[in-house]
C-alpha cells in the first residue's frame, strides 16, 4: 500500500511539472506579456460616501486600480507598504498560483506579513480567462477600502460562448464610518461588541449617506460629512448605447454584507461565475456574496429617452444600510441625472429560498463541462458553530478556533519548524449523531479551544468538503457564511437544509454539470458539499470570505503537495522563527 502510494504521488509529480511545461509552451504560444506595476499603500482621507474617514488606499485610490491581463500573462505588483504603524499583505482572489504559491499573500500562511517601510514583489500567471478580484489579508483591512478588480481576457482568436459590444465592470462594498481599529478592539474584547451594520453601500467606490442623520456638536468639523463632496456628489453611471448588448462583471468585496443587485427595468443572462462559464440563464436579481464575481449580459433595449436605477441592497441580515445607488445611463442622456422612478428596494432579507433557488440554478456551461471525479478519497464535515474561548466571542469549525501562528505554515513546514505549529491533526468530523444544529451552544463548552493545528492531504487525492451551519450563540440564529478557497476551485455538488445525512444526501450530488467556484455561500441551519481535487503543492486557507468571522477565528488551513514546492524565496520570511533563514 505505502509502495502504491508513493508511486502515486510520483506520478503526479511527473504530471504537475509536464502541466508546468505545457503551460510555458502554450503561453509562449500567445506570446504572454509581463505587466509591471508599482504600487504603494498608504493612507489617505476619502469621503466615498460624503463621509471623511481614513482609509487604506493603492496610490492614492479606494477601489484600488483594476488589473487587465491577457490569460497567460505575467503580474509583477511591486508593492511599498506606507503605512506608518501597520503591516500588509495582499491575496489574489481567484488566481491559483500555481507553482508560486508564495505569492497568495495570505499573512501566516504563505508569507509574513510586509512591514512599514517595506516592500515585497509579488508575481504570478494569470492562467485562466475570467473575473477575479485582490484584496487585503491582514486584519480588517478589506474595510478599511483595501481592495479591487483583476481582469483576465481570453487569449487572441479565442472566441467566448457569447457575444456582447461592451466590456463594463462594478465592484460593491459595504463601508463603515468608524475605523478598522475600533472594529478589532470591539471584536477582541471583554465584553464583546459587534462591528454592527454598515453605514452605507458603495457601487464602484461611489455612494451617498445622508448626513443631516449625523448628530454633530458645535464644535464638529464641518466637513466631516459633506453631500457635495465631488467624491460621493455624483454618482456612478453606467453609460450604454440603445440596441447594444453588454457585458457587466460584478464583484463584491463586502466586509459583512450579502447582497442583491438589480438594473431597473433589464434583465440579466447570468453567464460567468469566478472565472467559469455558467449555462446561461436570466433574472431580474442577482444575489451576490462577498468573494464571488459574476459576468452577466444585458441587452440595453428599454425607453431610452430616461436614465435607469442600478440598486443594490442587503440580505440575509435584517437591513438597516440604505440601498446603494447608481445610475444606468442611455446615451446622450446627463449621466448625472436621477432617473424619474423610486429605487428598487431589492427582494426580501431573509428569503432564503430564493438565494437558494439561485444557487442550485448556477451549472458548468454545457461546452466547459469539466466532470468531477465520482467518489472522493476523503470526507471533512465543518460544523459552523460560535464558541467562547477564555471568555472571548470566537467562530469555531468542529470546536476548533483558527489562530495563525508567528511562523508562516508555508515556510514552516518546507524548513520542517516543528515546534512553529500544533502538529496534532484537527478532527475530520463532528458528533454528527448527538449534536442539535438548532440549539444555542452554552457558554461553557469544554470542547472549545483555540488552535493552529491544519489538516495534511495527500497530493492529487479528491477532497469532499461537508460544511454544515447550526446555530449561533444567540437563540434561534444562523447566518449565510460565504466559504472561499485558496490555491484551487471547487465543484459545488449540492446544498441542503437542516443536518448533512451523509448516508442519503451524497445520492442528491450533481455530478452531471456542476459549477466550478472559489466562493461559496452556506445557508441558514443547512449544508454545502463541494469536492476539489488537491493538486496544487502549497499551503492553503479555506475560510468565510466575512471579515470579522475571519478575524474572529471562522478558516481551516490544509497542506498538499508541500515537498513539490520549489525553493522559497527569502522576501517572504523575517517573522517568527524564519528570522533565522535570513542571512545578513
Amino acid at each position: 500500500m505505502a509502495e502504491s502510494l508513493q508511486f502515486r504521488n510520483c506520478m503526479c509529480l511527473l504530471a504537475f511539472y509536464l502541466f508546468s511545461l505545457i503551460t510555458v509552451q502554450r503561453v509562449e504560444g500567445l506570446e504572454a506579456k509581463n505587466h509591471f506595476l508599482e504600487w504603494e499603500v498608504k493612507h489617505a482621507y476619502k469621503s466615498p460616501d460624503c463621509f471623511k474617514k481614513l482609509a487604506i488606499t493603492i496610490n492614492g485610490k479606494s477601489p484600488g486600480p483594476t488589473i487587465y491581463a491577457q490569460q497567460g500573462d505575467t503580474v509583477v505588483v511591486n508593492l511599498t507598504n506606507s503605512l506608518p504603524t501597520e503591516n500588509v499583505a495582499l491575496h489574489w482572489h481567484g488566481i491559483r498560483q500555481i507553482g508560486t504559491p508564495w505569492s497568495d499573500g495570505t499573512e501566516g500562511v504563505t508569507q509574513c506579513p510586509i512591514m512599514p517601510g517595506d516592500n515585497f514583489t509579488y508575481t504570478f500567471v494569470v492562467d485562466r480567462a475570467g473575473t477575479y478580484l485582490y484584496h487585503a489579508h491582514y486584519g480588517l483591512q478589506i474595510s478599511a477600502g483595501l481592495y479591487g478588480f483583476i481582469i483576465v481576457s481570453v487569449p487572441d482568436r479565442v472566441r467566448e460562448p457569447f457575444v456582447y459590444q461592451q466590456d463594463e465592470s462594478i465592484i460593491l462594498k459595504d463601508w463603515y464610518h468608524n475605523s478598522t481599529y475600533e472594529q478589532a478592539t470591539g471584536l477582541s474584547s471583554i465584553p464583546f461588541s459587534w462591528v454592527e451594520e454598515p453605514q452605507s453601500l458603495l457601487i464602484n467606490g461611489r455612494g451617498r449617506f445622508n448626513c443631516s442623520l449625523l448628530n454633530e456638536s458645535p464644535t464638529s468639523d464641518s466637513n466631516i460629512c459633506n453631500e457635495r463632496n465631488p467624491e460621493c456628489y455624483d454618482r456612478y453611471s453606467l453609460n450604454v448605447h440603445y440596441g447594444e448588448a453588454f457585458r457587466l462583471r460584478i464583484g463584491s468585496l463586502t466586509s459583512l454584507s450579502a447582497l442583491s443587485f438589480e438594473i431597473e427595468g433589464h434583465n440579466m443572462t447570468v453567464v460567468e461565475a469566478d472565472g467559469n462559464y455558467v449555462e446561461p440563464f436570466e433574472t431580474k436579481n442577482l444575489y451576490i456574496n462577498s468573494g464571488e464575481t459574476y459576468s452577466v449580459l444585458v441587452k440595453a433595449d428599454q425607453d431610452s429617452s430616461r436614465n435607469y436605477w442600478i440598486t443594490t441592497n442587503v440580505v440575509s441580515r435584517e437591513p438597516s444600510t440604505p440601498t446603494g445607488l447608481a445610475i444606468f445611463n442611455y446615451y446622450p442622456n446627463p449621466p448625472d441625472k436621477d432617473p424619474p422612478t423610486v429605487p428598487t428596494t431589492g427582494p426580501l432579507w431573509n428569503d432564503t429560498a430564493s438565494q437558494l433557488a439561485q444557487s442550485r440554478a448556477i451549472k458548468a456551461h454545457h461546452d466547459f463541462v469539466h466532470k468531477p471525479p465520482l467518489i472522493s478519497d476523503r470526507v471533512i464535515v465543518l460544523l459552523s458553530t460560535q464558541n467562547l474561548i477564555d471568555g472571548y466571542y470566537r467562530w469555531s469549525l468542529n470546536n476548533r478556533s483558527l489562530v495563525l501562528p508567528h511562523t508562516p505554515y508555508l515556510i514552516a513546514l518546507k524548513e520542517n519548524f516543528t515546534d512553529a505549529f500544533d502538529q496534532n491533526p484537527p478532527p475530520d468530523s463532528y458528533d454528527i449523531h448527538n449534536y442539535d444544529i438548532f440549539s444555542a451552544p452554552g457558554p461553557d463548552n469544554v470542547n472549545a479551544t483555540s488552535s493552529n493545528a491544519i489538516y495534511r492531504i495527500s497530493f492529487n487525492t479528491t477532497v469532499d468538503i461537508i460544511l454544515q451551519n447550526a446555530n449561533t450563540m444567540t437563540p434561534n440564529h444562523s447566518e449565510t457564511h460565504p466559504w472561499h478557497m485558496h490555491g484551487h476551485d471547487f465543484w459545488v455538488l449540492g446544498y441542503g437544509m437542516n443536518k448533512f445525512d451523509k448516508e442519503k444526501d451524497p445520492a442528491t450530488y450533481n455530478l452531471k454539470d456542476p459549477i466550478m467556484k472559489n466562493t461559496v455561500p452556506l445557508y441558514p441551519y443547512g449544508w454545502t458539499a463541494l469536492r476539489f481535487q488537491a493538486d496544487n503543492p502549497g499551503v492553503w486557507i479555506f475560510h468565510c470570505h466575512i471579515e470579522p468571522h475571519l478575524f474572529m477565528g471562522m478558516g481551516i488551513v490544509f497542506e498538499a503537495g508541500v515537498e513539490m514546492v520549489g525553493t522559497l524565496p527569502t522576501s517572504i520570511m523575517g517573522c517568527g522563527e524564519t528570522k533565522r533563514l535570513i542571512r545578513p
